[in-house]
Formats: C-alpha cells, structure tokens, sequence
C-alpha cells in the first residue's frame, strides 16, 4: 500500500503550481538528515501533500512519486536524495499551519512538533483530516 508523505517548498523558489505546469520534477535540495532517512523511504506511486512555506505556510497540492528515492545526480555525496514527482490536484483550498494547529486530530502531526523538517510521514488520518479541512 502506498505510503503518505508531505513535502515543504518556499513558492518563491518552486510553487506548487509550477509543478502543475511542469507536470512532473525532480524533487531535490534536501540537506537535512531525517528529511532524508524519511525520503529515502518513499517508493513509486507513494502520494505526496506540497506545503508552501515562507509567507503562506499551508498545504496547497497533492502529488505522486514516480520514482524511489536515488542517488541526486547533479551532486558528489551519494547520501544526497531526489525523487521525481508528478502534480495530481490542488486541494479545494489551501489548508493554514494555524488550521492545522487549531485541529487536535493533527496534535502528533510532525509538521507542528517538527517545525524545520522538510519531508515528512503523513498517517492515513492526518491524511483524511487535512482532506476533509481542505473540502476534499
């Protein structure tokens, strides 16, 4: 069964709605070491929710693995991951971070105990609350 994931970008640097322009890219730049233990993990047809940082700090966008994690190409460090992703949907609307910390469903939720990790497991209920405030 796939797995969840959930991505963080600044939008200003790569939007969710660029991914749905490009359709697909390669997901890289992630330095962190529990950012990458968690991304190695990630298998084809895994679903990801993109979280725009910075100014709007909400879950905006839904995608999918199309590959494992490998190896980055462009760089020397072999522990240095990406993985390719491909845009499916926005959500209806966008979900806030105050939303989600306002919601005790999403009380053990990394993305509020772990504010500084970019990739992160999403549990099928954490899953279906963000879905549900989002208006599926």
């Amino acid at each position: 069964m796939p797995k969840r994931w959930l991505f963080k970008t600044e939008p200003s640097a790569y939007s969710f709605q660029q991914l749905q322009k490009d359709k697909r890219a390669v997901w890289d730049g992630v330095k962190n070491n529990l950012a990458l233990k968690h991304l190695s993990g990630i298998k084809k047809g895994d679903e990801v929710l993109i979280y725009h940082t910075g100014d709007e700090k909400a879950a905006v966008g839904i995608a999918r693995a199309l590959s494992g994690a490998y190896p980055d190409p462009g760089k020397k460090d072999p522990k240095l991951l990406v993985v390719e992703i491909e845009a499916v949907k926005a959500l209806c609307r966008s979900v806030t971070l105050s939303e989600m910390k306002a919601n005790p469903k999403l009380g053990k939720f990394d993305l509020l105990r772990l504010p500084r990790l970019s990739v992160m497991p999403v549990s099928d209920e954490q899953w279906k609350t963000i879905e549900e405030m989002a208006g599926r």
